[in-house]
């Protein structure tokens, strides 16, 4: 009954930037963490950061910190992904996803997913 849907993504020059939106359906959503994922072709689903329940912390992977921010609005159950100083190796398939435990980085993990949305930065 969970629904995550993805918006937001195309294509960007170097540098520039993106806000994804990530809004949700058949749950609660102010009681859940959300985290971002990406997959680039022919690669394993990379854990892009969190955000807790309330949205007042946030956790990013190295590779886009200090880049990238989370926001979320739980009154329009919805999850944002921020992106700035987009590089090309930021090009992927973006994906929001419930996290089960408020302290995920696995994919593995995340039972609930968005059907995500493409991120082409060129160079």
């Amino acid at each position: 009954q969970v629904r995550l849907v993805e918006s937001g993504g195309g294509v960007v020059q170097a540098g520039g930037s993106l806000r994804l939106s990530c809004t949700a359906s058949g749950l609660t959503f102010s009681n859940y963490p959300m985290g971002w994922f990406r997959q680039a072709p022919g690669k394993e689903r990379e854990y892009v950061g969190r955000i807790s329940r309330s949205g007042g912390d946030t956790f990013y992977a190295d590779s886009v910190k200090g880049r990238f921010t989370i926001f979320k609005d739980n009154d329009k159950n919805t999850v944002y992904l921020q992106m700035n100083s987009l590089k090309p190796e930021d090009t992927a398939v973006y994906y929001c996803a419930v996290d089960p435990t408020g302290s995920t980085i696995y994919a593995s993990m995340y039972e609930y997913w968005g059907q995500g949305t493409q991120v082409t930065v060129s160079s």
